[in-house]
Formats: structure tokens, C-alpha cells, sequence
């Protein structure tokens, strides 16, 4: 857990924002009916959590740390890749019982452009409100994810045009992820109601798990080392992380190495062998059939594609 806190000290401080104290939004983008902000929040078990409210749509992805998400509707826990989801006037805690710290890519919408957006995209026999509080970390989002992400770490300042609409010259890309990813989460919505009984003890040990696997899903985290690190039988273990965190283990180290592969790919000049052996699998043939099955495109398509020369001149 110190090398967890510590690794979310370093990830803060390039935001501004110290440990111990509680969320920090800052505007990267906006225009007319939507927002995207970086969320960083640097509160931990000794931190009491307040009540807040959506004040507009919200759909953010949980990029770093952990934390519990509560409403009257149920209560969840957020781990990396997750996509939070808010309603217009619901109120909401986010607690950090089990770890230090979290940071989110939040965008917001107007009620009326939520709906436009989901009337254009011929999203059908949806409402305009979320029936439950989060969608796991899914294939469906993993591409999407992981290119908002780098393009954050490319364009992570917030413009300094001045007859830009507080979005600068990347306000049209961000928009357009903004619009995908309000899409796509509607789409990807499970068939289940948040979780309204779940064991703090049970919540506690899968917060630790997680963030063993964040600070190295390189590693070769078997189930029996999970649940033994948890104190709990394979069966039971399996049980309750697939509950808690809406994947199989297997599927979730799976997912955590493909994300931040695919980031590298985009903002890195390394040789995929190279990424493919850091993000822990074994030889390239296996990484390249994962990644083509994650994404639909092969490692080399994703840099063609997504790399960092093109983040400046094509859209997202």
C-alpha cells in the first residue's frame, strides 16, 4: 500500500493537487452544452466524505486510484477504466475507505444536448437517465478509453486562445470523444441495478487487490496469489470481484495491461516487442491476437492510426 499511495503522490503533484485533501476539477475543454474537466481528488480512509450533486449529465472515466460511489440508488466501486455516470440533480458521496486517491477525464453535458446527441446517434428505447451508477471496464469502450486518455497526456493544458470557447484549438476533438464516449456508455449500460448490499470487509479486500494489479499488471498475478492476498477461496474470491468490479480477474489484468499498451503505442516511440514484453505477455504472436481481439485493430494499425503525429492533425 506505500508504494500505491506513493505512486498517487507523483501521479497528483503533476496535477497540482496534494494527498489528504479532496477533489480539484480543472477545465480542459467546453463549448456550447458539454465540458471535459481532470478530476483529481486526493483523499484517503482518514478523509470523511461529503455529500455533492450533479448539476448537469455526467460521464467521467476513472483513470488512477480507486473509490466508492454512492448514491440513494446503490453504491459501486470505481477502479481504472470504469465509466462513472451521473444524472442532472442526483446527489452523491465519494468515499475513499480502502485507498488514497483517484483521478478522472469528466465530461458533462446539458440535459438538451445529452439528448440530442443520443436522438442523433438513434440510441433506441434509452432514457436520458442512468438507471445505474457505472459501466465496468468493457471491450466495448476499451479503444475509446484509451485514446482520450492519450490524448490527454498530449493536450493536458487548458487552451490559451482567447476567442476559442474555452476548449483552444482541440475543443472539436474533444467534443467528439465527448459525444462517443455519452454514445457508447448509453450502449454499453449492463442489465443490473447498482449494488445496494455489499460487505465493507469484501469492498476493502477487492481495493486492495485492484490497486496490486494497477501498480503492476505486468506482473503474473495468478488467482491463487489474488485469493490468497484477499483471504479468500478461489470460488469465493471469483465471486465477489466479479461483482464488485463487473469482470473476471483474468479479464481485468487483461483489459489494465491492453489500455495502457495501447497509450504507449499512441504516445510512444518504443518497438511494440518492446511494449509487448513490459505489459507482461510472453511473446509478441500472443500480444498481437489480445490486442487485435481488445480493439479490432493490430498494435502497428493503432500507432498508423493513433500515434502521437497524427493526435495533432486528425480527429479522434
Amino acid at each position: 500500500m506505500a508504494k500505491i499511495a506513493a505512486n498517487f503522490r507523483e501521479s497528483a503533484a503533476l496535477a497540482g493537487h496534494e494527498p489528504g485533501r479532496g477533489p480539484a476539477s480543472r477545465m480542459v475543454a467546453r463549448g456550447e452544452g458539454w465540458s471535459v474537466s481532470d478530476v483529481v481528488c486526493g483523499a484517503g480512509p482518514h478523509d470523511r466524505p461529503f455529500e455533492e450533486r450533479h448539476s448537469a449529465v455526467c460521464v467521467a472515466i476513472v483513470r488512477e486510484g480507486s473509490f466508492q460511489y454512492r448514491s440513494e440508488s446503490g453504491r459501486e466501486l470505481m477502479t481504472p477504466g470504469t465509466i462513472l455516470l451521473g444524472n442532472p440533480g442526483q446527489h452523491f458521496e465519494c468515499g475513499h475507505e480502502h485507498g488514497v486517491g483517484d483521478r478522472c477525464l469528466s465530461f458533462s453535458y446539458d440535459l438538451g444536448y445529452f439528448e440530442e446527441v443520443l436522438a442523433e446517434a438513434e440510441v433506441r428505447n434509452r432514457s436520458a437517465r442512468f438507471a445505474t451508477l457505472c459501466v465496468p471496464p468493457l471491450r466495448e469502450l476499451s479503444a475509446l478509453v484509451s485514446r482520450a486518455c492519450a490524448y490527454f497526456a498530449e493536450f493536458n493544458e487548458p487552451s490559451t486562445d482567447p476567442c476559442a470557447p474555452g476548449g483552444g484549438t482541440n475543443s472539436g476533438t474533444w467534443e467528439a470523444i465527448g459525444v462517443e464516449l455519452a454514445v457508447r456508455a448509453m450502449e454499453a449500460i449492463p442489465d443490473r441495478r447498482p449494488n445496494k448490499e455489499i460487505s465493507r470487509a469484501a469492498e476493502s479486500r477487492m481495493t486492495r487487490i485492484v490497486r496490486v494489479i494497477e501498480s503492476r499488471p505486468d506482473a503474473q498475478h495468478s488467482l491463487g496469489e489474488l485469493a490468497l492476498e484477499a483471504r479468500l477461496s478461489r470460488f469465493h474470491f471469483l465471486r465477489v470481484f466479479r461483482q464488485l468490479t463487473g469482470l473476471t480477474p483474468h479479464k481485468y489484468i487483461l483489459r489494465a495491461r491492453l489500455r495502457r499498451a495501447a497509450t504507449r503505442l499512441m504516445l510512444e516511440p518504443a518497438r511494440v516487442l518492446d511494449i509487448a514484453f513490459d505489459s507482461g505477455f510472453g511473446d509478441i504472436s500472443n500480444f498481437n491476437h489480445a490486442f487485435r481481439a481488445e480493439f479490432g485493430f493490430s498494435p502497428l494499425s493503432c500507432r498508423r492510426k493513433y500515434g502521437r503525429a497524427n493526435l495533432r492533425t486528425k480527429e479522434l
